[in-house]
């Protein structure tokens, strides 16, 4: 987009104002009045006595006004032309300018419409049992905004009545996750479940409703979360999301949703 220049008048341009060359002005303006009237005052006198002499002081007062009058003109029509120039060499250069954005913005489009077509690179397996249950939370949290959900976030915490991470889908549902650090011995049980079950949808009104755990889950607990509608993810389920090879929990939830729906509704 260019930028519009607003070509000043002769008018309006101008230097600050400085006493001491106002002042030199004036008194030089004075010399030259004062020199001018005595000049003008001797030449009356001498035309009065010599006609043909003030004849030739006025012709050469004419001639030298006349000079002095067209290289005035003369000075304006080069500046004019010089300003034209020079107003032509800006504009150009901001054409450019734009130019030069706009292929860069173009660019940058065209990167990312490349970005969103190319299938997500597998991330680099990470031993989420290895982490404390604060950054199994974080890596939890990562994960989600890594597949679209940009303002997952951790909120787990002393009240946080069973959720850890609340994030909204690219498709607009509420998602409430639950994370269970727990050991290869330490399965998530029932009451885990109906605990969360309680709070996930009455509290926090989730959409998709997830509890991810390191140490898997008992009979019981995946039981009570298929009918309650919970998404259980176990170390199997969480590397596979993790390295890439699995879509994403909110994608599943609606892929089981869909083949539910079509089993109610066939023959």
């Amino acid at each position: 987009m260019g930028i519009p220049i607003r070509r000043r008048s002769d008018r309006q341009g101008g230097t600050a104002f400085d006493l001491r060359r106002t002042t030199f002005g004036f008194a030089l303006l004075a010399l030259v009045l004062a020199g001018g009237g005595l000049a003008l005052r001797a030449a009356w006198r001498s035309a009065g006595r010599h006609p043909v002499v003030a004849v030739l002081l006025a012709a050469l007062v004419l001639v030298a006004a006349f000079v002095v009058l067209r290289r005035r003109r003369r000075a304006r029509r080069v500046a004019e032309t010089v300003t034209d120039a020079a107003y032509g060499i800006v504009d150009a250069g901001l054409a450019e300018l734009d130019a030069a954005e706009e292929a860069r913005a173009e660019a940058r489009e065209e990167g990312r419409a490349r970005d969103r077509a190319a299938p997500p690179e597998a991330a680099e397996p990470v031993d989420h049992a290895e982490l404390d249950p604060y950054a199994f939370e974080e890596a939890v949290a990562a994960l989600c905004r890594r597949d679209g959900c940009a303002d997952a976030e951790v909120v787990g915490g002393a009240g946080d009545l069973g959720a850890d991470v609340l994030a909204t889908t690219p498709d607009g549902r509420r998602l409430v996750v639950q994370c269970k650090r727990y050991g290869p011995g330490n399965r998530v049980g029932s009451q885990d479940l109906q605990r969360f079950g309680g709070t996930c949808y009455a509290v926090h009104e989730a959409d998709v409703a997830l509890v991810v755990s390191t140490g898997g889950f008992t009979e019981p607990a995946l039981d009570y979360a298929e009918q309650c509608a919970i998404l259980c993810y176990g170390p199997e389920e969480l590397a596979a999301w993790s390295e890439g090879t699995a879509p994403p929990p909110w994608e599943a939830a609606a892929e089981v949703a869909a083949e539910q729906d079509a089993r109610l509704s066939g023959p």
